[in-house]
């Protein structure tokens, strides 16, 4: 549903219904309404007032803050939107309670970015937390910790200029997944995240530096909660094309967010060819 014609059917409503440039937009929901109905605020009649209340993991640590709205095009992720904050993001954790464990989890995967891109005792605790059976009360906090690590960047560099491109670690890969899914079986945006960390952390130890035993302990935790994609030696040209468009290169140039420890963020890094099929090969046989 996150497309124009989904987009177009919210202005229309709007219109329909009288919204005025006083009007405010209350989207609640998952990331792809959050989204969606901060795209649809930010372009109707110039601009609206919209609050966010996310209801999902991933949509409270991830798509509800940090003001990036947009709808997907011609198969690609987040390929129209603006940078528009909410006047408000409203966070109510009760509602983790509900989600299945592929929700949580989805949500999950931008957490541990965030903790292997801010500090060792924050990635500490979330490789040892128990997805199989989540204390919700130990999560809210820890919740609250991710959200002020992606807030602290955002405030630096609000429209991605430079160290926001943090936030997009496992994400050059991880989109590439997620794109790819979409005309097969489908995958939801954390479990990509989750699959392009593991790529971004291989590529991080042969490019930047990053600590062998730290890699594969979270490349453990990651495959243990999950699992796998099955992509193949045949699908590598095709990953590759859907990296091209990712909005952070620059000249046709695949940019990558890398680690040389946990919190030592390398932006605009590059990598050939080769090095990327070598780094789907560790994904699929690592």
């Amino acid at each position: 549903n996150k497309n124009i014609a989904t987009l177009s059917q919210v202005w229309e409503s709007l219109a329909t219904n009288g919204a005025t440039r006083s009007s405010c937009l209350i989207n609640l929901g998952g990331g792809m309404v959050t989204d969606l109905g901060g795209f649809a605020a930010a372009t109707f009649k110039r601009g609206i007032r919209f609050v966010n209340i996310p209801t999902t993991l991933l949509a409270m640590v991830d798509a509800a803050v940090g003001g990036k709205t947009g709808v997907n095009f011609n198969a690609l992720k987040n390929e129209i939107g603006v940078f528009c904050n909410a006047r408000f993001v409203v966070l109510n954790t009760q509602f983790l309670s509900t989600l299945d464990k592929e929700n949580t989890r989805s949500g999950y995967a931008e957490m541990l970015k965030h903790g292997l891109i801010s500090d060792e005792k924050m990635w500490k605790e979330l490789i040892s937390f128990s997805l199989f059976n989540p204390d919700f009360e130990q999560l809210q906090r820890m919740v609250s910790e991710s959200i002020q690590v992606k807030e602290k960047i955002v405030e630096q560099d609000p429209h991605e200029q430079n160290i926001r491109k943090a936030l997009n670690f496992g994400h050059t890969f991880g989109h590439a997944f997620e794109s790819w899914s979409l005309s097969r079986k489908p995958i939801l945006h954390g479990y990509a995240v989750a699959y392009g960390m593991i790529c971004e952390l291989y590529l991080s130890c042969i490019k930047s530096g990053f600590p062998t035993e730290k890699m594969r302990t979270t490349v453990r935790f990651i495959r243990e909660h999950f699992g796998y994609l099955p992509i193949t030696c045949d699908d590598y040209d095709e990953l590759i094309t859907l990296m091209t468009h990712d909005k952070k290169n620059r000249n046709g140039i695949i940019n990558f967010t890398l680690l040389g420890e946990i919190g030592d963020i390398h932006i605009n890094q590059t990598a050939t060819k080769d090095e990327i099929k070598e780094t789907l090969d560790f994904f699929r046989e690592g």
